[in-house]
């Protein structure tokens, strides 16, 4: 697929996209709760290849190229290795799936009811190795916690400004200002950062277009604008703890937006289980999200 193909896909595709992007921090959980003990490993080195082999077992399952994934978020590592006897990238966009990256250093602290990304200095580098490598766009997570009015416009406009970063690179940004579903006014804070973004959207220079991946919002159908919008690709929704069917429910009541799913996807997927087993789990799960995606 050429980049303008890849756009198109992501754009009109009636789909989905799989997050298989687990990094360091969440990998040991991701491995257990495909069950794979921590004790089955004792380097990191070993830890990433036992999650990469998780990662291979689902690209190359028949159900993954059925056209219900549109797209694949990667760690790094993932993308750097292989699966089919070719590059992660290559072998993704074989299947008709857009691969994107996830590209942040983590979260600093909590400060003013939200976590900021880290520094990252060489994010340059990184999406200029991705886009040779195939790669169509980024993923970037902050998180809010509350509806306090600068922390949450801090975490969008950092959001923008690496965005931006990316941008000149040649790839599309996939902002993921993610707000905690457990957060009891999270309601009014979704309209505060609904704000945000719409800011940053104005000041977005015209002919430029990003993504945007947010939690299920508590009041449905609050994202419709930004759905429509002439700078925005597309929508995605992220699981954020919800299980397979509770996300697709909620997802459900919010046309335009499709799913970003992790947990979601993954979650009834074993290493034990054989190949048939496996396949089985992993289409029935495809099949809710992406039915909740187009409805």
């Amino acid at each position: 697929m050429t980049f303008d193909e890849m756009k198109a896909r992501i754009a009109e595709g009636q789909g989905f996209i799989a997050a298989l992007d687990q990094s360091g921090g969440s990998t040991p959980k991701a491995l257990a709760g495909y069950g794979v003990a921590e004790d089955t490993w004792t380097t990191e080195d070993e830890m990433f290849g036992l999650i990469h082999e998780m990662r291979q077992r689902i690209i190359e399952s028949p159900c993954f190229g059925n056209g219900k994934v549109i797209g694949a978020i990667l760690f790094e590592k993932t993308m750097d290795g292989t699966s089919g006897g070719k590059s992660v990238p290559a072998r993704l966009k074989e299947r008709g799936i857009v691969p994107f990256l996830k590209v942040d250093k983590g979260l600093e602290d909590e400060r003013n009811g939200a976590q900021l990304m880290k520094p990252n200095p060489g994010l340059e580098a990184m999406c200029n190795r991705a886009r040779e490598l195939g790669v169509f766009g980024t993923k970037m997570r902050s998180v809010i916690k509350s509806a306090n009015p600068v922390g949450i416009k801090e975490a969008v406009r950092q959001q923008f400004a690496e965005g931006a970063r990316i941008l000149s690179c040649g790839l599309v940004p996939m902002l993921e200002p993610e707000y905690d579903i457990t957060a009891a006014d999270r309601a009014e804070g979704e309209k505060i950062m609904l704000e945000a973004i719409e800011e940053g959207l104005l000041a977005l220079p015209e002919g430029q277009q990003i993504m945007l991946k947010l939690s299920i919002p508590k009041e449905a159908g609050i994202y419709g604008g930004l759905t429509n919008h002439p700078k925005v690709l597309r929508v995605v929704a992220l699981s954020g703890g919800y299980s397979t069917d509770d996300a697709c429910r909620e997802l459900a009541k919010n046309p335009g937006m499709i799913a970003s799913f992790s947990r979601g996807l993954l979650q009834d997927l074993r290493a034990a289980q054989d190949d048939a087993e496996f396949d089985a789990t992993l289409s029935a799960a495809m099949d809710k999200i992406q039915a909740a995606s187009v409805a």
